[in-house]
């Protein structure tokens, strides 16, 4: 059974850090890129940051670059997303995704084969 499963979530004051994981299972997970979504209330998915599998070369949205690191460690099957300097804007779930290399466009949701369920960052004073 394939499994993307999101913790580290929370509620955090404005310019605050918080460092996400999604841990995976059931499939070659050092086959496949990685992505970061958020979706906030009311608004459509938007990436984050995106890993490949192949280079390693990671890339971020404008939005957070500078403020969010992303990594991965194929030995343990999990991605990361250290974010710093959150701010009320970041809030939204987010979730990890899982497609194979040169499917589709990284930023549409249905390239994406695997996907996990999210987890709420909320930034608030």
């Amino acid at each position: 059974e394939v499994q993307l499963v999101e913790s580290g979530g929370g509620l955090v004051q404005p310019g605050g850090s918080l460092r996400l994981s999604c841990a995976a299972s059931g499939f070659t997970f050092g086959s496949y890129d990685m992505t970061w979504f958020r979706q906030a209330p009311g608004k459509g998915p938007e990436w984050v940051s995106r890993i490949n599998s192949g280079s390693g070369n990671i890339y971020y949205a404008d939005s957070v670059k500078g403020r969010f690191t992303m990594s991965r460690d194929n030995a343990k099957n999990t991605v990361y997303l250290q974010m710093n300097s959150l701010k009320p804007e970041d809030t939204a779930v987010y979730y990890c995704a899982a497609k194979r290399p040169y499917r589709g466009s990284y930023a549409r949701t249905s390239s994406y084969d695997y996907r996990g369920q999210g987890t709420q960052v909320t930034v608030s004073s």
